[in-house]
């Protein structure tokens, strides 16, 4: 099975233990996420949605900067995880349970979306991205993730990371599912956003335990970030 959603779920319990191996894959993953995200917007004070928030690793390193957050994920035994990890570090972080192709919240609500590892999942990418133009106040920003469709792009996250090392769960990705900057372009223009810069996300070493450690890299080949913007009301 390919897109295989309910390893969230499965998992939930050990989400925070540091004890399973591709969870904290996930973990390791978002400083080098935000080393680039951080240089394109100051989270104090914003109100940011956190789609595809998983267990909060995300939701969690926002609030350390000020953000006030809301996650979002379909996966309800991830989303209680985060719930009681947030409650016991004493953040005031909302979590609910949904999907990216129907948001439960006003239009404008939010400065900026933060969506990672998510894209490559969902059942309507374009719907999905409306719903996040839906949401975004004139100016805010969405920031994402994704994994590029390719031959490399197949063999790095496909063979390597799921068959080999088991980086990560097999069945996790559908490639299929990938989807190519150009094409990210095309869909975020259609729903009236703008698009911005991308990079590359790779790996950048290791940690004493021997995990890899994440951060921007030049290569966008196989997974990278990027950003667009939704424009100001007197724009539109």
């Amino acid at each position: 099975m390919r897109n295989d959603l309910s390893i969230y779920d499965r998992a939930a319990d050990q989400w925070w233990s540091d004890e399973v191996r591709w969870i904290r894959t996930l973990k390791n993953l978002v400083p080098g996420r935000l080393t680039w995200f951080d240089r394109h917007i100051e989270w104090r004070g914003k109100a940011v949605l956190d789609l595809g928030c998983a267990g909060g690793f995300m939701a969690e390193a926002l609030a350390a900067r000020g953000a006030r957050v809301t996650g979002l994920d379909p996966a309800a035994g991830a989303v209680a995880a985060a719930r009681r990890h947030a409650r016991a570090a004493a953040l005031e972080i909302r979590y609910d349970v949904g999907v990216g192709e129907a948001l439960p919240y006003a239009d404008a609500g939010f400065d900026a979306v933060i969506c990672v590892d998510v894209l490559e999942h969902v059942a309507d990418l374009h719907r999905v991205l409306a719903e996040i133009a839906r949401v975004l106040r004139p100016g805010g920003l969405f920031l994402f993730d994704t994994i590029n469709r390719n031959p490399l792009a197949r063999l790095a996250t496909i063979t390597v990371a799921e068959d080999l090392l088991r980086l990560l769960p097999r069945g996790t990705h559908d490639p299929a599912r990938y989807i190519t900057p150009r094409e990210l372009r095309k869909a975020l223009a259609r729903v009236g956003l703008l698009p911005g810069p991308l990079t590359g996300l790779g790996p950048r070493g290791l940690n004493r335990r021997l995990d890899l450690t994440f951060g921007p890299v030049p290569l966008t080949a196989i997974l990278y970030m990027g950003l667009a913007r939704k424009p100001e009301a007197d724009a539109c």
